[in-house]
């Protein structure tokens, strides 16, 4: 019998998606399932980028630009104008998704058993490219204990041999919802520029910060011209996840030109959604406005209900819309199968995602969950609830 590729069989489940099975089930069962586990918003899409797809004139739905088109690319420009951030429309490249970026910017800068440094947790599809690309993920820790900061410079510094080509951060990050302050960014960049490596920033949770904090993007650092990358994405910014458009951003022109290949190889990023995204560029400041607003009010649900609850350690985003809990328990991934499989509270369970997945050292995380506050307060309220219910029977 043929066999699967080594590739192929190292290749990591979604810590998100693998217990999407019992959680339908669990439906069929007629249980009210509160899903906890996926960042899939349900602030509604802007009106005007559903209206672009609605009402274009094309008669052939044909190739885009292997980079994504002019026009989209000149405006995707002026935005990162309007925040600060000096691009051009010829440091961008429109990619199917924030993660075909990620992939184009690991095949451009790594090869075979290269080695990336992240701080972990890290978001778990991380861990799945890295796979893909054949290359290492070398985790430097950081702690619930103090919010998930960036672990001090020295522990990278530890960490980097002839073979490390990057460091990877998100920020603010999935899955802890932390936001890199602008002194962490340049403790990042005299480290990457000490010893001549990249620095990846995936950004695509931006526009989501709260209590004031400005976000401080990489590509604003004096001096990263030729290390900075940023991948970013319209998923989460205009609740668009079923568009699959990001972008990978440099101002470092081998990156950009090495980068294209990749992009012509896999031809072009998707005509109608490219017209909807580009569309969505024009969304007005008060939709992020309100739209932070009302995650701050989730965030503060959660975070208020969660630590009312005995045993549970938390950490307070103070950005995107993601927490990490550390329960009172040994094994998240066999308790998130039993809340489905197994319990209920008045008919209702939640679904989360266990934290193991977006750790690469073994054993770490198995007493974590990660919990994306998505849902209304209302929901919420019971989902803790349901939580809070569940930890009280609950048996190792």
């Amino acid at each position: 019998m043929p066999k699967i590729s080594n590739k192929g069989i190292n290749m990591p489940e979604s810590p998100i998606r693998k217990l999407v099975p019992f959680a339908e089930e669990a439906n069929k069962r007629g249980k009210k399932v509160y899903y906890l586990n996926i960042g899939q918003p349900d602030i509604k899409t802007p009106t005007l980028a559903l209206d672009a797809v609605k009402i274009h004139s094309l008669d052939i739905l044909a190739y885009s630009r292997s980079e994504g088109s002019e026009e989209y690319r000149k405006k995707i420009a002026k935005y990162y104008k309007n925040n600060a951030i000096e691009v051009t429309h010829n440091d961008i490249i429109v990619t199917t998704g924030g993660s075909e970026a990620l992939l184009f910017a690991f095949g451009s800068i790594m090869d075979e058993g290269d080695e990336i440094i992240i701080p972990e947790p890290f978001y778990a599809n991380y861990n799945g490219f890295s796979t893909a690309s054949s290359i290492n993920v070398v985790p430097v820790i950081s702690k619930i204990e103090n919010n998930f900061a960036l672990p001090p410079i020295e522990e990278f510094e530890k960490l980097i041999t002839p073979k490390t080509k990057a460091i990877l951060i998100c920020n603010p990050g999935n899955p802890t919802g932390y936001m890199y302050s602008k002194e962490e960014i340049k403790k990042l960049a005299s480290i990457v520029k000490k010893h001549d490596l990249f620095l990846i920033a995936d950004e695509v949770y931006r526009e989501f910060v709260y209590d004031g904090d400005p976000h401080y993007s990489i590509l604003q650092e004096p001096g990263l011209e030729a290390h900075g990358i940023v991948i970013d994405s319209v998923s989460k910014r205009y609740s668009m996840c079923g568009a699959r458009i990001g972008y990978l951003v440099s101002k470092n022109k081998d990156v950009i030109t090495t980068a294209l290949k990749f992009a012509q190889a896999r031809l072009s990023p998707p005509t109608l959604a490219q017209i909807a995204a580009e569309a969505a560029l024009d969304t007005p400041k008060s939709y992020f406005d309100e739209v932070r607003q009302e995650y701050m009010k989730r965030r503060d649900v959660l975070i208020e209900g969660l630590e009312r609850i005995p045993g549970v350690k938390v950490a307070k985003p103070n950005g995107a819309f993601y927490c990490i809990a550390e329960l009172p328990i040994k094994n998240s991934d066999d308790f998130a199968r039993w809340l489905l499989e197994s319990f209920d509270y008045e008919n209702s369970t939640v679904m989360v995602a266990p934290a193991a997945g977006f750790y690469s050292t073994s054993g770490v995380g198995k007493n974590q969950i990660r919990i994306a506050y998505v849902l209304n307060e209302e929901s919420l309220r019971v989902a803790i609830k349901v939580l809070a219910e569940a930890l009280k029977v609950y048996k190792d």
